[in-house]
This record gives structure tokens, C-alpha cells and sequence, in this order.
């Protein structure tokens, strides 16, 4: 049987959030969700199950609503960085889902240890 794109993706992302599990030691998880159009992150306390912060390219403030490119990326993760701040979060654990850590996402991840997560 041939494996489809969304299975392959659904499979990687099971595999990567199930190692990540382990290695949580009570950290939240950065989760980065990436489509064709834009790209958003949460920070997520597994424990209670809670969104403590989010972000994305949707927000008006951030300035760029209609863009999805590693600027924009980068934009999303220094927000994010900050608004973990803000909660007083400073240790975290990057859940890249089933996307590949490339481009965007290595820009956001990348914006958001320069705005002082750590991961």
C-alpha cells in the first residue's frame, strides 16, 4: 500500500511530538503550525492544558498580515518570544509538528532563542 503525503506527514509528526514527550521535564511546548498561507505558534503547558501564548501572521499588529515568508517567520517567533517572556516562561521544548526544520520554521525557531527561549 502506498503511503500518501498526509499519512507520511501524520506519521512524522506522532514520531517527533512522541520523542519530544519524553524530554518535556515539565517544559511547555512551542508548537508551530505552518500552512501555504501563514504560519502560527502556541505555547502550550501540557500539564493543564493550556494555551499560555500564541502568535501568528493573522495578527494585525505584527505587520504582516498577507505574507508568509522567513521575514514573516521571524516576525512571529520574536513575538512569541516575547509574550513567553511576559508569562514568565523562559525554558521550552520546539514541537515542529510534522514540518520539516527548514526555512520558515528554522527562522521562527531560530527568532524566537535570539528573544530569549530556550530550546
Amino acid at each position: 500500500m502506498a503511503n500518501t503525503k498526509q499519512t507520511l506527514f501524520r506519521k512524522r509528526r506522532l514520531r517527533v511530538r512522541n520523542r519530544l514527550r519524553k524530554m518535556a521535564a515539565g517544559r511547555p511546548r512551542l508548537s508551530v503550525h505552518r500552512s501555504n498561507k501563514n504560519i502560527s505558534v502556541q505555547l502550550i503547558d501540557d500539564g493543564a492544558g493550556v494555551t499560555l501564548a500564541a502568535a501568528s501572521t493573522l495578527e494585525p499588529g505584527l505587520g504582516v498580515v498577507g505574507k508568509n515568508n522567513v521575514a514573516a517567520a521571524a516576525k512571529v517567533g520574536a513575538a512569541i518570544a516575547e509574550r513567553a517572556r511576559a508569562k514568565g516562561v523562559e525554558a521550552v521544548y520546539f514541537d515542529r509538528g510534522g514540518f520539516l526544520y527548514h526555512g520558515r520554521v528554522r527562522a521562527l525557531a531560530d527568532a524566537a532563542r535570539e528573544g530569549g527561549l530556550k530550546f
